[in-house]
């Protein structure tokens, strides 16, 4: 009988029999590894899925790997030990505020670089894979893939350019960028006018593929007295 019992104890014959199995370390570790496998299947499709083949950067996916296998790291530890989870993450809000301010980045950059924090943070301070930390994991890939979808307002471009006169009106200046750049014009912020050097920076948003057609005001008719 007690043969019987060793061996049903070394072949389960289900999964829950398996777990009940299993020493509390032993289920911890199996945990933490799940947790593990499902960070970098979801930070591996964030980068390697989706920012990569969009933006060609090999310095930032370094860092994304680094942040969020880091952040899983050190998340992992603090749940298990008496120091509080917000040390941790007050250090890593350090450390991405650095990080930041170190080099220029875009603000699409910036939100795969919160998102790899976000998706190591998840997994760690939730401790296991269930519904809800999966379906956040999910939702933050899925998310950036369409709002970073080269299709989503494809038109619609950015520059920052310097021109080679000093423009103080407004509309005169829309009128010049828009005979330049060939598209409709849908917002500028002047930066800077160098009235000395005649120059003018200037911040556009423009849509391509949109030429403007303007219509050339009519000569003015004065009525003279006979």
């Amino acid at each position: 009988m007690c043969a019987a019992q060793s061996v049903h104890r070394k072949f389960p014959g289900t999964a829950g029999q398996l777990n009940e199995s299993l020493t509390p370390n032993e289920g911890t570790l199996v945990n933490e590894l799940t947790v593990v496998a499902a960070d970098l299947a979801a930070i591996a499709m964030l980068v390697f899925g989706v920012y990569f083949p969009r933006h060609h950067r090999r310095d930032l996916v370094v860092a994304f790997l680094g942040v969020n296998i880091g952040v899983l790291a050190v998340s992992l530890v603090l749940e298990s030990s008496s120091v509080g989870i917000g040390l941790g993450l007050g250090l890593f809000g350090v450390l991405s505020i650095i990080r930041l301010r170190s080099d220029e980045i875009a603000q699409s950059e910036i939100a795969y670089y919160f998102a790899a924090l976000a998706l190591g943070l998840l997994a760690g301070i939730t401790g296991g894979v269930g519904i809800l930390s999966g379906g956040l994991m999910a939702l933050i890939v899925a998310g950036l893939y369409i709002g970073d979808h080269p299709k989503l307002f494809q038109r619609y471009r950015h520059q920052t350019l310097r021109l080679d006169s000093a423009h103080t009106d407004e509309e005169a200046l829309r009128a010049h960028l828009e005979m330049l750049l060939g598209a409709r014009v849908v917002n500028l912020a002047v930066k800077h006018v160098d009235l000395v050097n005649d120059s003018t920076l200037v911040e556009v948003r423009y849509r391509a593929g949109q030429p403007v057609v303007r219509r050339e005001p009519s000569p003015r008719i004065e009525r003279v007295a006979p």
